[in-house]
């Protein structure tokens, strides 16, 4: 997967299985790194759900907080992986799709959990209804963004140009034939990145705003300059890996001064701080360069148009992205 196993460097701990699952099994995948609190209380929430998850699928990254004890002790159900040391959320990720028995897996964050009661069973309905569904995705009610905890009105259905691992749910096939998350990512942008892939094979990202996924805003393991850098880096990498010739020079410089701006718009320090990524992502330019797979420029330009505005209309969808190039 993106040019290597990601499931080799994680150790399975419990329940090892090659089984690939039954049309409408269901995994709850969950990547964690030194929130041992946070995901003790993401896991009596899942225990409300009802039908359960098929499997919950941890990864611990690197963690030297008691998680891995904590499970053990008082979650023997949950399928664990350890990775040591730490290779990042991307990777793990990874590891769990290679892993899970499931045909779909549900993407969540250890402060992350669904909502109503019945959230999987409609999941499974919705997979089974539409064929070319790949991504799920659901509005999520945080602190981060306070408005979102008193919404009564997440708008209509639609097709999003990204969506969010805290809480999508992902047709496993779909993401093992496109090569899953870039592994160079190591973390953030991994989303837009496969939503562009899945959209310009003719794959399905779809929004239901019906159902929603309750995210606590955690400080532990975020800073947001270094979030930024991560994203900005990534996103030009992303370019580098998909933008076909000659439009991957106009974007990439774009994407370069979207950036400054946004950082020049949170501080003049900030801004100041912008070479330091240009040069990470420097560092990874051979390796984009050897995995590049330019994809067509028509689907590409829908897809960034997408992401600024995203489609309610089926026939629209089906008219840019309906019928995949050979």
């Amino acid at each position: 997967m993106s040019g290597s196993d990601p499931a080799a460097t994680a150790r399975p701990v419990e329940g090892e299985d090659s089984g690939h699952g039954r049309p409408g099994s269901l995994s709850i995948c969950i990547a964690t790194r030194n929130r041992c609190d946070e995901l003790a209380r993401t896991l009596r929430e899942l225990a409300r759900l009802s039908p359960p998850p098929d499997e919950v699928l941890v990864v611990a990254d690197g963690c030297t907080d008691g998680t891995v004890e904590m499970l053990r002790r008082a979650h023997p159900e949950v399928r664990l992986l350890v990775q040591e040391p730490a290779r990042g959320s991307i990777p793990s990720r990874n590891a769990m799709a290679q892993a899970t028995r499931c045909e779909i897996f549900l993407s969540l964050d250890d402060d992350s959990y669904p909502i109503e009661p019945d959230f999987l069973a409609r999941v499974r309905e919705d997979f089974a209804r539409r064929p070319r569904l790949a991504v799920l995705s659901f509005p999520q009610r945080s602190e981060e963004f306070p408005d979102s905890l008193r919404a009564t009105d997440f708008g209509p259905p639609r097709f999003p140009g990204s969506f969010a691992n805290s809480g999508a749910a992902i047709r496993r096939a779909v993401f093992l034939e496109l090569g899953g998350y870039p592994e160079q990512f190591g973390h953030m942008y991994e989303e837009p990145d496969f939503a562009l892939r899945c959209v310009a094979a003719g794959w399905e990202v779809w929004q239901d705003p019906t159902r929603t996924v309750r995210h606590h805003f955690t400080g532990t393991q975020r800073s947001e300059l270094r979030n930024h850098h991560r994203h900005a880096r990534n996103e030009l990498w992303s370019v580098l890996l998909r933008c076909p010739a000659p439009q991957v020079f106009g974007v990439a410089l774009y994407r370069l001064a979207r950036q400054w701006g946004y950082a020049w718009s949170r501080s003049p320090g900030w801004a100041l701080r912008e070479p330091q990524w240009w040069l990470a992502a420097a560092c990874g330019l051979g390796r984009c360069l050897a995995e590049r797979r330019p994809l067509p420029w028509r689907r590409y330009l829908a897809w960034m148009r997408l992401v600024g505005a995203p489609l309610v209309s089926e026939a629209e969808w089906r008219e840019n992205f309906g019928v995949a190039p050979r």
